[in-house]
């Protein structure tokens, strides 16, 4: 079997590494050549609007699937029509736009923060003065990694706001007082079967992931969350990895954001899992029966953002495992990411300081 994914980024190449071993096959498409996909499978370049082009790459693989939420819908319906697209084009859309996902979440019963539909200056008043400060302003499409948004700590901050990000279909939603940002990555495969990972605590520096623990052991919101995503995915036909981004607010879950594909948070998988997220989207997606995916031990994850540590320091660390994306550096940007995995929380937590210290954080 072939599989084409749309993207070739660092995800594309994870998913490429984990389904090699399964005897599958992988094509690629990207806007470049320059891409980290490069290194392990062809790479068709071009735009992602093109429909024409997309088509032909459709027609060379057996499935498609996408490493990046930010693909052209249309183009996907598109390319629906040639190959099976999986996760399918409906999950992608709503994950495109912050207002539909919220509206989804509200829908099926996952608690979300107070928000309100923002399109003139006079929305966002009747939204501020409705819901109150602390809040967020952000625009509803293209926004990732703290991209597209504003806090507004007090009402006169509107203005500001409002100036940085006008021009755009904008969402204002209420600060939540959060005391843990948590994220459930799960995989689906095509008879509707659900595999779930542990719960797993995350840190933010300026909306870009820092820094991944699992798992995050709390009976009551795995169960919880697990609930959520049954939900979500028979809601949307999805097929393959979803991730949604929780809130811990006052011991609940408050639903943040969903991915429609492998997730950074999920990246300790790779080492720390029965079986990695990216390899139990390959299964989905290919038919294949879904592997464990119990911990097998404490894991941590460090993002390497803006610069990479010298390859010998970190392989002389024992128990530590390097993967470089292949990107030229520039600040902001991940460019890999270290992984340990200990026998007992406290010794990962050791183990986390000492990659941090290595990341430069």
């Amino acid at each position: 079997m072939r599989i084409g994914i749309i993207g070739a980024g660092q995800l594309g190449r994870m998913m490429a590494l984990s389904g090699i071993p399964l005897g599958l096959q992988f094509a690629m498409y990207d806007h470049g050549a320059g891409v980290p996909g490069a290194a392990v499978a062809p790479v068709v370049t071009g735009r992602f609007d093109d429909h024409r082009k997309l088509a032909r790459f459709a027609r060379s693989v057996d499935i498609v699937t996408f490493d990046w939420e930010n693909v052209p819908v249309e183009s996907v319906r598109a390319i629906a029509k040639i190959r099976p697209v999986w996760p399918p084009p409906r999950a992608l859309a709503v994950s495109q736009d912050r207002l539909s996902e919220k509206r989804l979440f509200q829908r099926l019963g996952i608690p979300v923060a107070p928000f309100s539909a923002v399109d003139t200056r006079s929305d966002l008043e009747r939204a501020v003065a409705a819901l109150g400060t602390p809040g967020i302003l952000k625009t509803r499409r293209l926004g990732y990694d703290g991209k597209g948004q504003a806090l507004l700590r007090r009402a006169s901050d509107a203005d500001a706001a409002w100036e940085s990000l006008q021009g755009r279909p904008l969402l204002y939603e209420r600060f939540v007082n959060f005391s843990r940002e948590v994220s459930l990555v799960a995989a689906r495969d095509r008879a509707g079967r659900i595999a779930c990972y542990p719960l797993a605590a995350n840190v933010h520096e300026q909306g870009i992931l820092v820094e991944t623990r699992a798992p995050y052991r709390h009976a009551g919101l795995q169960r919880a969350a697990e609930r959520h995503h049954r939900r979500l995915m028979q809601a949307l036909g999805h097929v393959g990895v979803l991730c949604v981004e929780y809130f811990v607010e006052r011991g609940r879950l408050v639903a943040n954001e969903m991915a429609p594909r492998v997730h950074n948070s999920g990246h300790w998988t790779i080492e720390g899992a029965d079986t990695s997220q990216f390899e139990n989207h390959v299964r989905a997606i290919a038919g294949l029966p879904l592997g464990a995916t119990r911990a097998r031990g404490h894991s941590v994850m460090v993002n390497l953002i803006g610069r990479m540590p010298a390859c010998e320091a970190v392989l002389g660390m024992p128990g530590v495992h390097l993967h470089d994306y292949g990107k030229s550096p520039r600040p902001g940007r991940k460019l890999g990411h270290l992984t340990a995995v200990a026998a007992t929380a406290r010794q990962r937590d050791r183990a986390a300081l000492r990659l941090l210290r290595v990341a430069g954080r």
